[in-house]
C-alpha cells in the first residue's frame, strides 16, 4: 500500500490521533488503559503492523482476573465488528492471533468461549467489504479468509484438547506422542480430521494480485506458515499411529481414513508457497501419507479380517470357511483399545481382541 498518500490515509491518521488522545485524558496514567492499547494495536495506517509493545500491553490483561480479560476480547470484538476500514479489521485478527499463540490461559479461554454460551468470539466476517480503493477491496477478501482460518484454529484446538500452535503450552505437547497412543481409533480419526480440516483451510487463502508486497499480508502470512509446522507436526504423530494399527483397523475405519488421506494429500500443493522453514521436516509427514494411502487402499497391512472386509466392501466373493470369524463376532465384544505396538496393552487387551472392533 505504501506510504500514506492519500486522503483516506490521512483521514485515518488524523482519526488515531484524535482517539488516541481522548483515551489518555480519560485514562488512569498509573494503570495501563484497555482502550487506549487496543487503538494503538489497531490503527488505521494501512503500511505499519500492531507494535511488539502494544501487543504485550494486550496480553498483560490476561494476567489478572477473568473478568478483566473478558473485557479485553469483548473490546476487540466490537472493535472488529464495528470497523470498516480493512486495515484496522487486520490488526485486530492479528492481535486475536497473538492470543491464540502467546496468551495467557485465561484470556484464550474467554476468546475459545462461542456467543451461544455468553462469549464474544465474534469472527463471521463473510460480508466484510471495504470498497474505497481496488486494494483495500482485494484486502477485503484477506479478512474474511483469515478470520475464518481462525475460527478454524479454534475449532480445532477444542477438538484436541489445547491450543494448537501455542507457546504456552509446550509442555503438554511434549506428551502428546504418549497421550495420542491410548486414544480410540474413532478419538484418533477426529484429532485427524481437524487438523486436515485446518490444513485445507490454509489451501484457500485469496491470491495476492496487488499485494504481493503488502505488509499486513506478509504478516499473516508468516504467522500462518508457521501455524501449519505445528499442524503438520501433530498430524505426523496420529498419521504414525495409524500406521502402527494397520492389523487392527475395521473395515469402517479404514474406509474413513483412506478418505481423510487423500484430503491430506491434495493439500500438499496447496501450501508449497508458505514460507515455511523446517520443508524437509513436511516432507516427511507427505512420505508417510503416500505410504499408509496405498497400504489401506489396497488392503496390505490388515490381518484376515481385515482382507475379508475389503474384499466384501468391493463386492467380491469369500468362502464359507473365511466367513466362519465373522459370524462368531458379536457387537457386545467389541472394545477400545490403546495401540497395536503392544503385545498386551495397558487394557490387558492383546492384539486378538483388536480384530473384535470390526463388528462394529
Amino acid at each position: 500500500m505504501g506510504r500514506l498518500t492519500n486522503l483516506r490515509d490521512i483521514i485515518g491518521m488524523i482519526k488515531d490521533k484524535a482517539s488516541q488522545g481522548k483515551a489518555t485524558l480519560t485514562s488512569n496514567p498509573k494503570t495501563p488503559s484497555l482502550h487506549l492499547a487496543l487503538l494503538k494495536a489497531t490503527t488505521h495506517d494501512p503500511s505499519t503492523l500492531p507494535h511488539p509493545k502494544h501487543i504485550a500491553t494486550l496480553l498483560s490483561f490476561g494476567h489478572s482476573s477473568r473478568a478483566t480479560a473478558a473485557a479485553a476480547i469483548e473490546a476487540i470484538m466490537d472493535r472488529l465488528q464495528s470497523t470498516q476500514d480493512c486495515s484496522v479489521a487486520v490488526k485486530c485478527l492479528i492481535n486475536i492471533h497473538h492470543i491464540i499463540r502467546d496468551g495467557s490461559f485465561i484470556l484464550q479461554d474467554q476468546l475459545s468461549v462461542y456467543p451461544s454460551t455468553g462469549g464474544r468470539n465474534y469472527l463471521k466476517l463473510s460480508n466484510f467489504r471495504d470498497n474505497a480503493t481496488p486494494i483495500t477491496w482485494e484486502l477485503s477478501s484477506w479478512v474474511r479468509w483469515y478470520a475464518r482460518y481462525l475460527e478454524h484454529l479454534l475449532s480445532a484446538s477444542r477438538v484436541l484438547g489445547f491450543f494448537l500452535c501455542s507457546n504456552s503450552s509446550t509442555s503438554e505437547k511434549d506428551k502428546e506422542e504418549g497421550k495420542v497412543s491410548e486414544l480410540t481409533n474413532s478419538d484418533l480419526l477426529k484429532d485427524i480430521d481437524s487438523l486436515v480440516g485446518l490444513l485445507e483451510e490454509i489451501c484457500q487463502r485469496p491470491g495476492c494480485l496487488h499485494l504481493q508486497n503488502n505488509t499486513l499480508v506478509g504478516e499473516i502470512t508468516n504467522m500462518v506458515g508457521e501455524d501449519h509446522l505445528s499442524a503438520i507436526n501433530d498430524l505426523l504423530i496420529r498419521v504414525n499411529e495409524f500406521h502402527e494399527r494397520l492389523s487392527c483397523l475395521s473395515f469402517g475405519n479404514s474406509v474413513e481414513l483412506a478418505c481423510i488421506l487423500k484430503r491430506l494429500d491434495t493439500c500438499k500443493e496447496g501450501i508449497v508457497d508458505l514460507p515455511i522453514r523446517k520443508r524437509d521436516f513436511a516432507e516427511s509427514l507427505w512420505c508417510v501419507v503416500s505410504e499408509m494411502k496405498g497400504k489401506v487402499e489396497s488392503g496390505k497391512g490388515y490381518g484376515e479380517e481385515g482382507r475379508l472386509l475389503l474384499t466384501l466392501g468391493r463386492g467380491e466373493k469369500a468362502s464359507e470357511s473365511a466367513r466362519f470369524g465373522e459370524r462368531v463376532l458379536s457387537y457386545s465384544h467389541s472394545r477400545a483399545f490403546s495401540s497395536s505396538r503392544f503385545s498386551l496393552n495397558r487394557y490387558g487387551f492383546t492384539e486378538l481382541d483388536c480384530f473384535e472392533s470390526y463388528a462394529r
